[in-house]
């Protein structure tokens, strides 16, 4: 029998809580703060103030720059390579326009949910630990259900964007060393099959990293990747740039008549391109849905809503600038043309090497990026397992496997269980709907007004006591509901994306 972890949570024997609070429970099921007198009896040392938080949990050590780089990792993802296929349905003006718009709008909604990680005092209050906890701190009722519902659904279909857009890259760097090899003479179609299943066997392994404290490794990792195809991708639109010896494009973006793989763009079919992009531009900025599991990595002094608004000022200034780069160069460079996928579209064939090197730039930054947004879905099941079933040692017992030159790896039964399912769950419907440019649109859609715009602005309303139809609860609103109506033009927008695509498409044998 393997040995039990010092880790266990408490346990019950003969009607006695048995409490252990020497350690750390691996899920950190609802510790709340204890009493000044009782946490002194219970842990006299000295030294407790410099192991533990103001709420019993494990000290925090994350920083402006660790935030910083969670940040970035989740905001520079995947939906940077089709920025230059959504200004090219924009044009010149609307484009960036639309995409300075969506970057205010998260900065300005990040700083009032910074303020929501606290309840009541900003600096004293009690923590909450999630996006559902604060939602329910400060709304309460059945808007904790619908917070839930859109945020874990939204996080399942990050999931399954990220396994669709890792796929496409993989297969780009087989596809850029065939065409190097053939001249371009052999179209080199492939299926995307065998790639999602090897990004799903990548994950299945990184999944079983415990928590979210854990993975900021994976983060600065992850954004070095991102800043290193970005860089690529604007290399390449600038050099394409210099050699076609103009900048391509207009200023109303993409013509009625322009011949695509999907057909002739007609009027209609532009409204829903047009549509579809707000939706794409709206995903390059999702991170809203894991701000607070990012802020309660920080550590504070300082209070925590200074750092995160620092880090997330910051972050989104790096990121909308390279933001433009890429997309206005990408769409200077092919014009109507842009591919959907900046690096893997094969606008660019050379030098091949160079894509490569981006391509698993890509792959290295999605499957970080796949952690930080799946974490705090894994902690939501886990937690929820290990209330409802306290005395289950398959869900609450971890045991202690050693590791060569790792050391001891603490196996939870159930985290390896469910987090395996999981992620085969993902891989298997990325394969069924392998839509890289719509799933990303639906997703940006759906996500955008409820997570980044309409909570946070309820939630500060709730904790300022914001007074109805004062100027300020007037403004706030506003703001609300033309974001509402950004979101529904843009889910009808890559809905009817899907329809067209729909129309060609046979499960489990796309090809490329």
């Amino acid at each position: 029998m393997l040995p039990r972890s010092r880790t266990l949570p408490s346990r019950i024997h003969h009607g006695a809580v048995e409490e252990r609070h020497d350690i750390r429970h691996y899920l950190q099921v609802e510790v709340q703060p204890k009493a000044q007198a009782e946490t002194e009896a219970i842990n006299p040392q000295s030294n407790y103030s410099k192991c533990f938080d103001d709420d019993g949990r494990l000290k925090r050590t994350g920083t402006f720059w660790t935030a910083t780089a969670h940040i970035i990792t989740a905001v520079i993802g995947s939906g940077v390579l089709s920025l230059a296929w959504a200004i090219a349905q924009l044009g010149w003006v609307a484009g960036p326009a639309v995409m300075v718009l969506f970057a205010l709008v998260n900065v300005y909604t990040s700083g009032l949910l910074a303020h929501c990680y606290r309840a009541g005092d900003p600096i004293t209050g009690q923590r909450n630990y999630t996006y559902m906890d604060a939602v329910k701190a400060n709304l309460g009722g059945r808007k904790v259900m619908l917070c839930g519902l859109i945020q874990y659904i939204n996080l399942f279909g990050i999931a399954i964007g990220y396994t669709i857009a890792a796929s496409v890259s993989m297969m780009a760097i087989k596809r850029s060393n065939c065409f190097h090899k053939s001249g371009g003479k052999d179209p080199c179609h492939m299926s995307s099959n065998g790639y999602m299943i090897t990004f799903g066997i990548i994950e299945v392994i990184f999944s079983q990293i415990p928590d979210f404290d854990q993975v900021w490794w994976l983060s600065i990792v992850a954004a070095v990747m991102s800043f290193t195809y970005s860089s690529v991708g604007l290399s390449l639109g600038v050099a394409k740039v210099a050699e076609n010896g103009s900048f391509k494009g207009s200023l109303m973006g993409i013509s009625i008549g322009t011949e695509t793989h999907a057909g002739t763009v007609t009027s209609m079919q532009k409204l829903w391109r047009s549509l579809q992009a707000l939706g794409a531009i709206a995903f390059a900025y999702s991170f809203s849905i894991i701000l607070i599991e990012i802020q309660d990595t920080i550590r504070s002094p300082p209070a925590e809503h200074k750092t995160m608004k620092k880090a997330t000022l910051f972050s989104i200034a790096v990121t909308t600038i390279f933001y433009m780069l890429c997309g206005a160069m990408g769409y200077a460079a092919f014009g109507d043309e842009s591919p959907g996928n900046l690096l893997t579209g094969f606008g660019f064939y050379n030098p091949y090497w160079l894509l490569d090197i981006a391509n698993v730039a890509i792959v290295v930054h999605l499957v970080g990026a796949y952690q930080v947004f799946c974490q705090p879905l894994f902690a939501f099941i886990e937690k929820w397992s290990a209330r409802r079933w306290p005395k289950s040692d398959f869900v609450t017992a971890e045991y202690d496997i050693p590791i060569p030159f790792f050391g001891l790896y603490q196996l939870n039964f159930f985290r390896l269980v469910w987090r395996t399912i999981f992620v085969i769950m993902t891989t298997l419907i990325s394969m069924l709907m392998p839509f890289f440019n719509d799933v990303v649109g639906i997703l940006g859609a759906f996500g955008f007004w409820p997570l980044t715009v309409f909570f946070p602005i309820e939630m500060y309303i709730a904790q300022k006591k914001i007074a109805p139809w004062t100027s300020r609860w007037l403004g706030l609103q506003i703001i609300s509901m033309t974001c509402l109506l950004i979101s529904i033009a843009a889910a009808v927008g890559s809905f009817a994306g899907v329809a067209l695509d729909l129309k060609t498409y046979k499960p489990f044998r796309t090809s490329y």
